[in-house]
């Protein structure tokens, strides 16, 4: 009932700056929220941020500050500004979207800091 299809994910930086983008399609009308997981290399996923229908927005601790979610709603999109990236933000990022009886997943992008 819902794709996702993800991009923006590459190389960059410490300090440097991303913004990967989440393009939804099919019943987006019955979504309550989307958002993004993270899962680096010998750790477990982490939640990053999460985006609610009715606007209101959440962070993970470790981003708080330097991420921020958005939505472009005429798109179906919503978008992960990454800031001051450091070396442990490295991770597959994987969008996902909510209904009340359903998440779906993206196909998951690669983000990788490092000098």
């Amino acid at each position: 009932q819902v794709q996702l299809v993800e991009s923006g994910g590459g190389l960059v930086q410490p300090g440097g700056s991303l913004r990967l983008s989440c393009a939804a399609s099919g019943s987006i009308f019955r979504l309550n929220a989307m958002g993004w997981f993270r899962q680096a290399p010998g750790k477990e996923r982490e939640w990053v941020a999460t985006l609610y229908s009715g606007g209101s927005t959440n962070y993970g601790e470790s981003v708080k500050g330097r991420f921020t979610i958005s939505r472009d709603d005429a798109k179906n999109t919503v978008y992960l500004q990454m800031n001051s990236l450091k070396p442990e933000d490295t991770a597959v990022y994987d969008c996902f979207a909510s209904t009340s009886q359903s998440t779906y997943w993206g196909q998951g992008t690669q983000v990788t800091i490092s000098s």
